[in-house]
């Protein structure tokens, strides 16, 4: 049965896409590049910065890289002073998986320094048992951050459920023989997640309990 609970943050926990978007592309005018395509920038959400924007811009210099890591990292600050909300559901959802004794972590592209400071505006500093984060470790999709998490907790991959939005997340779980579930409604479509066979596919975050209950169920048998 599942112990071990990880999630993605952006697009599967919290409403912050379009924050992100927008301040990618602040970032590529600023620097004088030509501000991407609204629907690639979302493609990119998920990976470490880093990885993202070598993504988005082929070839860019490493002295552009880091300026618009840094020019990034300023807008998010600034539009994210009231922090994006949670999708609905989410948090009554967690407090019900964290009474029944459930260990809910975070594994995200954010860097540590992004995560804990949304943490803390949150109030949820003490709320998870354990975090990822991409400048900490290697980024997704590497199986490491569920690496290190399961190894932090001694919980085997069939114990655990990496929840995300994204093929990054998916395909994670999958190097670490981790099951998974994807949510619909953040950064890429349904059926680009199906082809990592999920245990579900769900479009609303609260419908995981349910997911949960059914895998448990499977392992018993």
């Amino acid at each position: 049965m599942a112990k071990l609970l990880v999630f993605d943050w952006d697009g599967t926990l919290c409403d912050s896409l379009s924050r992100i978007v927008t301040c990618i592309c602040l970032a590529a005018e600023e620097i004088g590049l030509p501000a991407p395509h609204h629907d690639a920038a979302k493609d990119i959400v998920g990976l470490g910065l880093i990885d993202a924007l070598e993504r988005l811009f082929p070839g860019i210099e490493s002295e552009h890289i880091l300026a618009m890591r840094d020019s990034y990292s300023r807008h998010f600050v600034e539009q994210d002073r009231e922090p994006s909300p949670f999708f609905d559901g989410v948090m009554e959802t967690l407090e019900s998986l964290h009474q029944q004794g459930y260990l809910l972590t975070v594994a995200t592209g954010k860097s540590r320094r992004g995560l804990d400071r949304v943490l803390k505006a949150r109030g949820l500093d003490n709320f998870f048992h354990g975090s990822r984060c991409a400048d900490e470790t290697a980024g997704k999709p590497d199986p490491k951050m569920l690496l290190e998490l399961m190894g932090e907790f001694q919980v085997a991959p069939e114990q655990t459920l990496m929840v995300g939005d994204t093929e990054f997340d998916l395909a994670m779980a999958v190097s670490a023989g981790v099951p998974r579930v994807a949510v619909s409604y953040g950064a890429h479509h349904p059926e680009r997640l199906l082809k990592y066979q999920p245990l579900a596919c769900i479009d609303q975050f609260s419908l995981i309990d349910g997911v949960i209950e059914n895998y448990k169920k499977q392992i018993i048998k």
